[in-house]
């Protein structure tokens, strides 16, 4: 039976990201990023897909590093972007007042994108097993693990990922998505764990 394993990770820790610039990983996301790789060397992947963002190119990079003669393609859909223009009536203000920060634009875009994200790689393949890659976003993440579970729309807000977390989905033809990993940082030390988790998420 056909399988496709999708390997999700949230990009390593960025560089000053109260700058709101794309500034790229900061010194212990290269660190989260290198360890990912060698969690993941050897893994029989088809391809590494990342998003544009300096944040994203760079933790694929490094994680490429281990995982030699494997493809490695930037995607736009799989950029940082705003997964569905959820309706805020009845959410906590604070995520009331972080919806309220999107452009029309953007809540027109994002919700395109991650469709054809969902499209392209959460899905069965035709035929033969297949391990695909993808560096990505919280926002991404969290869409892919809301759609696998068949959980409300809405739920993908607060569901944080750690940066170089491992969140696993299997598709096949004959059931539903199997989430099979969800913000694994085993291969992480203690002083690289829970960054980019809120303050309150910290355990």
């Amino acid at each position: 039976m056909p399988s496709r394993l999708l390997y999700l990770v949230r990009h390593g820790e960025q560089d000053r990201p109260e700058d709101g610039a794309d500034t790229g990983l900061s010194e212990r996301g290269r660190r989260q990023a290198t360890l990912l790789g060698e969690r993941l060397r050897g893994t029989p992947f088809a391809a590494v897909h990342h998003g544009p963002a300096r944040r994203a190119a760079e933790t694929a990079k490094l994680v490429a590093a281990a995982l030699p003669g494997i493809p490695v393609y930037e995607d736009d859909r799989v950029g940082d972007h705003l997964p569905h223009d959820t309706d805020p009536a009845g959410l906590p203000e604070a995520y009331a007042n972080f919806l309220a920060g999107f452009t029309e634009r953007e809540r027109a875009d994002g919700p395109r994108r991650t469709a054809e994200a969902v499209a392209r790689f959460a899905t069965a393949p035709a035929e033969g097993d297949v391990r695909e890659l993808i560096i990505t976003h919280n926002f991404l993440v969290a869409w892919l693990v809301r759609h696998a579970l068949e959980a409300p729309e809405r739920r993908w807000i607060g569901l944080n990922h750690q940066n170089c977390g491992l969140t696993v989905l299997r598709y096949t033809p004959a059931a539903p998505p199997t989430l099979i990993a969800q913000n694994d940082v085993a291969h992480l030390p203690p002083d690289l764990r829970a960054t980019g988790l809120p303050p309150a998420y910290h355990f």
